[in-house]
């Protein structure tokens, strides 16, 4: 139903795509989940952890994990709250900052299923990138 959709909708037909389209590559899902963590992180910093899985809606425990191996790799910087002991603030490092600024994921197989789209259609996908990326 062309223009008609509801908003669900379009949700859960642009999850299932982007389900397809990942093709089960559980490295480079990794990867997208340490860059929107990194993201999330570097735009409201200094957040908690708690900031952070509420905005990823994922849960705290899980957000911890990834947290704890970014500071490991020198990507994240944990520091006590100085307002509140009990509370950790998360900052970005210049690493984090670099990996942020250098790409994400290998974009190969994506690219060789829109080489095979018409210039026209192209553009409409460019089109709605754009939009999905003023939501954020």
């Amino acid at each position: 139903m062309w223009g008609a959709a509801t908003p669900d909708a379009l949700a859960r037909r642009l999850g299932a795509l982007i389900e397809e389209l990942d093709d089960g590559r559980d490295d480079q899902r990794a990867q997208r989940q340490q860059r929107a963590m990194l993201s999330t992180i570097g735009r409201m910093e200094p957040a908690t952890l708690g900031d952070v899985a509420e905005r990823l809606d994922r849960g705290a425990p899980a957000i911890s994990r990834a947290v704890d191996n970014a500071v490991r790799e020198g990507l994240v910087d944990r520091r006590q709250d100085p307002d509140n002991r009990r509370r950790l603030q998360l900052s970005l490092t210049e690493a984090g900052r670099l990996a942020l600024e250098q790409g994400g994921m290998d974009s190969g197989p994506l690219s060789v299923r829109l080489n095979r789209l018409a210039q026209s259609e192209l553009r409409a996908v460019e089109r709605a990138i754009e939009i999905l990326e003023r939501m954020n």
